[in-house]
């Protein structure tokens, strides 16, 4: 399973830039304002903002500019520390995850992020998500993630203001992995205890609809209506709507 997962870690950075592709064919792109031009799910290493590529590394923010795609050229390389994990765009700011905190870089000048501010937490591992002023964060517990027998939980971040970011609610989950928002939805991967479809009406607090149990999930994209889920056996696709229906579409092996 160690090997497989990181396996389908990269095919959902791959569907999720194809789901971005074909909705932009359709022109009925995102509607926030975000200059994130490829899509990945909340556990990616690597992200796309305009004509910069971004990858973090375990210690550090690696910048390229790509406006010549034949040929990046790296512009700066941030160290951050130890324990980087992910990173997520949106509008002008770069949510990077680490295992003792999430860092805010602002990106107005892409080749040079700036550090904004760093909301600290326990040990753990922590996806990051982000929509208009809240930032949704999944910290796990367990022997590689958040030691000592201490519980997993979903962490509500205010961050109207970047530079004081500040929480505004925590909830205990089971082994949340990944996670996806759109509107007033929010998916969180619960690894073998499948994904729970949350309404976020009221931003600060999310509250469980659903739980679907028959696919063990990691990562999710959310898009026009669409959810790309990584499983044990694969990639998954759903649609849903407005509503609290949820169809599963199709599923693509991953061996």
């Amino acid at each position: 399973m160690k090997k497989l997962i990181p396996l389908l870690f990269l095919g959902l950075a791959l569907a999720g830039l194809m789901l971005l592709l074909n909705a932009c064919d359709r022109n009925s792109g995102d509607s926030g304002p975000s200059p994130q031009t490829g899509a990945g799910g909340s556990m990616a290493r690597f992200a796309i903002s305009g004509n910069t590529l971004y990858i973090v590394s375990k210690q550090s923010l690696e910048v390229y500019d790509i406006n010549q795609g034949g040929n990046p050229t790296r512009a700066v390389t941030k160290n951050l520390g130890v324990g980087i994990e992910t990173i997520f765009p949106y509008q002008k700011n770069l949510f990077i995850g680490a295992a003792d905190g999430m860092y805010i870089y602002n990106n107005a000048s892409p080749n040079d992020p700036v550090l904004l501010s760093k909301y600290t937490h326990v040990l753990s591992c922590d996806p990051v998500v982000v929509q208009g002023q809240y930032a949704y964060v999944t910290l796990r517990a367990g022997v590689n993630c958040r030691p000592g027998g201490s519980f997993s939980s979903l962490d509500v971040v205010d961050i109207s203001d970047p530079s004081k970011p500040q929480m505004v609610n925590s909830q205990r989950m089971d082994t949340p992995y990944g996670l996806g928002v759109s509107g007033n939805k929010l998916f969180v991967c619960e690894g073998d205890k499948g994904f729970r479809v949350m309404d976020i009406t009221d931003r600060k607090v999310p509250v469980q609809k659903r739980l679907f149990q028959e696919v063990p999930s990691y990562d999710v994209i959310v898009g026009n209506n669409h959810l790309i889920i990584t499983g044990k056996d694969g990639l998954f696709q759903y649609k849903y709507d407005e509503s609290d229906s949820i169809a599963y579409l199709s599923k693509i092996p991953v061996l």
